[in-house]
């Protein structure tokens, strides 16, 4: 039996069939969350300091954590980034032709 291995479009959601523009918002919010679930972990802020500093309850704290990522816009984890002191950058690539 022989397997076919396809190469990956460097977007996870791509390659699992979703249409390029909801790719890319699914891949920016993975990305900010990971990076929030990071910052968090880094810090060893309990639920309670985080929530704090996020300006949200601990049960949204948890959605976080938790990798919840449907419970989470774009805009409000820019938004959170932006609470614990981080700058979000929006950078354009050319095209890339598959």
């Amino acid at each position: 039996m022989s397997e076919t291995i396809i190469e990956s479009t460097g977007n996870v959601f791509t390659d699992l069939g979703f249409e390029p523009g909801e790719a890319a918002i699914l891949q920016m919010r993975a990305k900010l969350m990971h990076d929030l679930r990071q910052s968090i972990d880094t810090a060893g802020m309990s639920y309670a300091e985080a929530a704090r500093r996020l300006g949200v309850s601990q049960a949204r704290v948890s959605d976080l954590v938790h990798g919840r990522w449907e419970k989470f816009s774009l805009e409000m984890l820019i938004t959170l980034e932006g609470r614990i002191g981080r700058q979000v950058t929006l950078e354009f690539l050319p095209e890339v032709v598959v």
